[in-house]
């Protein structure tokens, strides 16, 4: 019986036919216009888990679920009344039954074939289990999501959404498949809103939407809402698609302006904070020199005088973190630089005699405020000792400062060519109240003092650039 039912459903002969057929990699089976199966492959015996001769001449309908299984004769002669290749069952899940009863799902293509015994169809059958799986598992992924997900055609209409997504835009689920995403945004940006989509179908790659833009989203009551939105293409059997993440930014935004108004008024604070020291240790430089224009004796002025200098050295920090509104750190160099300047009018009566030169890098090196003011104080201390004692009797000459970077630390130098320091000079044992300020302020800063006299006194303080880095004491 099953020769008759072979003979003659080739018009390519019967050889080649049956070649092409066993050796597909899908299942594939042959059935008459009765409906009767009159030719499978080894795959097809093995996906459904019959032999071959339990197949030859059995309905098709043996391959079926039994809940399918009554409706599936008129499905075949739909076919037949208009044979034409195509997917079976468009638009439906197709489910197929194994020989143990077990259903699986299945894609399966319909080709119709002319032979001597009258028309017949050749249906490929493939196992999508995996597939389903796979499908399942993305399915269930984006559900659980914590953001909300919407799924894109290149049409622009929304083929999935997950719970977030109703939750977020107050839409049920069905009120959004099959939509034109722009339902979700707002309608003042949806023209220019189609122009993104398409531009980024052309040049689909994972990024996130609208970079340098503010973006908004529309609910379903016609509120907005700020949003940052990810954007990630698909590829699908449908073609190319996009899966979009939203993310309702609006608790994270009102945090930051919370934040950013916080930083504002502490700013104002610091600002006041630093204009007032300023102004209240100019107030006490002047009282100071006041105190100097009444003071009769030299030495009594003098001191007042340097107490004026330390006190205006101090004020210029404050005063470099007022202009620049930065109040964690100084350009050292240029706090220098301002100090120098300061340090040259407290003795312009030497000035055509005594230059004090400044070697400052040109890239800054900052220096947080809490060490900034030592620095300065040492400085002013060096600086003011060489005016005081290196050039005596109207000798000319040079006062050096200089700030270099070594390594992890910095290094400051004054130094001078003048007379040199005296035979009994004791780094250890000093008399001069400025220098001996200068050791216990290297302290301060973590660092180390040293003095060499060679061709003029050089003194030397390094200290860690990073303040995590000082030495111990």
């Amino acid at each position: 019986m099953n020769e008759k039912l072979l003979a003659g459903i080739s018009p390519v002969g019967e050889d080649p036919f049956r070649r092409v057929v066993e050796w597909a990699p899908t299942a594939i089976v042959m059935v008459n216009a009765k409906g009767n199966i009159v030719l499978s492959n080894a795959q097809a015996e093995r996906i459904f888990g019959y032999a071959r001769d339990e197949l030859l001449g059995e309905p098709i309908e043996k391959l079926v679920p039994e809940r399918f299984a009554g409706h599936h004769p008129a499905y075949r002669s739909d076919f037949y009344a208009a044979p034409h290749p195509r997917p079976m069952g468009s638009g439906r899940d197709l489910y197929a039954r194994r020989r143990d009863g077990s259903e699986f799902p299945v894609e399966i293509g319909l080709t119709p074939i002319d032979s001597d015994n009258g028309p017949m169809v050749l249906a490929a059958i493939v196992d999508i289990t995996e597939r389903k799986r796979l499908e399942e598992r993305f399915r269930r992924v984006v559900e659980y999501a914590p953001s909300a997900m919407v799924m894109i055609e290149r049409s622009g209409r929304m083929v999935l959404v997950n719970a977030q997504t109703e939750q977020l835009f107050g839409y049920p689920r069905s009120a959004l498949i099959g939509e034109l995403v722009e339902m979700l945004v707002p309608e003042r940006l949806r023209g220019e809103h189609v122009h993104f989509r398409g531009s980024f179908l052309e040049v689909p790659k994972a990024r996130p939407m609208g970079a340098g833009r503010d973006l908004f989203a529309r609910r379903a009551d016609g509120t907005e809402f700020p949003v940052e939105i990810g954007l990630n293409p698909i590829e699908t059997e449908e073609g190319a698609m996009v899966l979009a993440s939203i993310v309702d930014i609006t608790e994270r935004q009102r945090a930051q302006q919370k934040l950013e108004n916080a930083l504002q008024e502490k700013t104002v604070l610091l600002n006041e904070v630093h204009h007032r020291v300023k102004n209240n240790l100019q107030v006490i430089s002047s009282l100071l020199n006041l105190q100097a224009t009444h003071a009769s004796d030299p030495r009594l002025r003098a001191i007042l005088a340097e107490s004026q200098s330390r006190v205006r050295a101090m004020a210029l920090t404050h005063q470099l973190l007022y202009e620049r509104k930065d109040y964690s750190r100084i350009d050292l160099g240029e706090y220098l630089e301002r100090l120098a300047q300061l340090l040259i009018g407290s003795y312009r009566e030497d000035g055509a005699r005594i230059t004090l030169r400044r070697i400052l890098p040109e890239t800054p090196l900052f220096l947080d405020f809490e060490r900034a003011i030592p620095c300065g104080l040492i400085i002013n201390e060096l600086v003011t000792n060489a005016f005081k004692h290196a050039f005596p009797a109207g000798r000319s000459g040079e006062v050096r400062i200089e700030l270099l970077a070594v390594g992890d630390e910095l290094e400051l130098v004054v130094a001078d060519n003048g007379v040199g320091l005296p035979a009994s000079f004791d780094l250890t044992n000093l008399k001069s109240l400025g220098l001996q300020l200068v050791p216990l302020l290297a302290d301060q800063l973590g660092g180390s003092f040293t003095v060499h006299d060679h061709q003029g006194p050089r003194f030397s303080l390094r200290f860690p650039s990073n303040p995590t880095g000082r030495r111990a004491s």
